[in-house]
């Protein structure tokens, strides 16, 4: 009925439950083991009261501090509760509900926090934050660096969307008054990324000389791969991947434009070998939607690769699985998908000291999926559909690669040779 979790960081606990439906995950300040269990025992002792009718639930009171306090708090949302900004994040933390959003989405609201109190002000009163408070907020992080580089301004500029989300929240809460001060604030231009190239095109400009470590970061990290690129790298890999699943991740990617969290989520079941289709399970798309989904045909490749890989799965329901052999010193208990870093780890194994290992990740082979179908002159609604959500900055990236469609549009209003 309540279950406990203890924050890796903090060493603190925190609890879980349910009630009327609604789930709850709340601290309860304590790093003690026993301490932690007596309060599990009294809210699982508090919910059986509530279920038996034997306890009854105020019409105006919070749910969550209710039943954590034995039924003695109403909890009604005060704005006492929420006087500085340390307050206003931990009340945000403490009431979202399990689910609600991706680990990677609250990790990176965890560090967007760090921030934000570190330069605003932990104790700083939440009503009297301005937008000059916002804009030093916003110089202070340009002086940052990371790995020994500056804090780029979309950096900054997802912090900001993360504190005008919570300010809205506690706006809704009745914690706080007002929008959220942030409006005129004010970030550095940014220039928009450079249209995806060639390897050779980006060695070529890498050639002339003049090129900074950065640009030259920036110049790989748009490289798209041709088909026939593609299916060397897909050569290379079969010949020298250390393990059977590899060569089916790899092909996953590179065939359907998935994303790594996509292909490392996806199910046996997913692949459907009469329709010749593969589904996608999508997250993020949706924001009352914790998975959606999209198909994206099979290729003759891909789905002789899966049907080979299926026939010697180790086992689990899992498309990406290991075994349950040792693999780099680590033993599994079940059959579990690997998780992002394993995966990248594999990657970059995979490829290092080839002539590929400058590609960069999974995601090299979701860029060129577009690139090549859009060269192929295949209907941008279709690659839409194929690739799940895309911005239109990310297709003017590849808008370049259609000059046969382009020539022809210009050739039919001012002719060839001026005819």
């Amino acid at each position: 009925m309540a279950s406990l979790l203890k924050d890796k960081l903090s060493g603190r606990y925190r609890i879980r439950f349910r009630y009327a439906g609604q789930p709850y995950n709340r601290s309860i300040t304590t790093i003690d083991p026993k301490e932690a269990e007596s309060v599990r025992g009294r809210v699982e002792e508090t919910l059986r009261l509530l279920a038996r009718g034997r306890l009854e639930m105020p019409a105006d009171a919070d749910p969550g501090t209710f039943i954590l306090s034995d039924g003695k708090t109403i909890g009604k949302p005060s704005p006492s509760l929420v006087r500085t900004l340390g307050d206003l994040f931990r009340v945000y933390q403490g009431n979202l509900p399990t689910g609600a959003k991706e680990d990677s989405t609250l990790r990176g609201e965890k560090q967007h926090i760090k921030h934000l109190l570190r330069h605003l002000g932990t104790n700083k009163i939440v009503q009297t934050v301005k937008v000059a408070d916002v804009q030093g907020y916003v110089k202070k992080r340009l002086k940052d660096s990371w790995r020994k580089k500056t804090i780029r301004p979309d950096t900054i500029e997802k912090e900001l969307t993360t504190f005008r989300l919570i300010w809205n929240w506690a706006v809704q809460q009745g914690y706080v008054k007002g929008p959220a001060p942030i409006k005129g604030v004010k970030l550095p231009k940014r220039n928009e990324k450079p249209p995806f190239m060639t390897s050779d095109e980006i060695q070529r400009i890498i050639d002339r000389g003049g090129v900074t470590p950065e640009h030259e970061k920036e110049l790989w990290d748009s490289l798209f791969l041709t088909t026939a690129e593609v299916q060397a790298v897909l050569d290379h890999v079969r010949d020298t991947a250390r393990h059977p699943f590899i060569f089916p991740m790899f092909i996953f990617a590179a065939h359907t434009g998935a994303r790594r969290s996509e292909i490392l989520r996806s199910q046996i079941d997913d692949f459907d070998f009469s329709s010749r289709t593969v589904l996608i399970r999508e997250k993020k798309k949706s924001r009352s939607k914790a998975i959606t989904y999209r198909r994206v045909p099979m290729t003759d490749l891909l789905a002789t690769t899966m049907a080979d890989w299926f026939a010697r799965h180790p086992g689990g329901q899992y498309t990406i699985c290991e075994g349950l052999n040792t693999i780099r010193g680590k033993r599994r208990t079940d059959y579990t998908f690997l998780t992002l870093s394993e995966a990248h780890c594999h990657f970059k194994r995979t490829l290092k000291g080839s002539k590929w290992d400058k590609i960069k990740g999974f995601h090299t082979f979701r860029h060129s999926f577009a690139s090549n179908l859009a060269a192929g002159a295949i209907d941008q609604r279709i690659i839409d559909e194929w690739m799940g959500h895309q911005t239109e900055e990310m297709r003017r990236r590849y808008r370049h690669l259609f000059p046969e469609q382009q020539r022809k549009a210009i050739d039919s209003v001012f002719g060839r040779n001026g005819k």
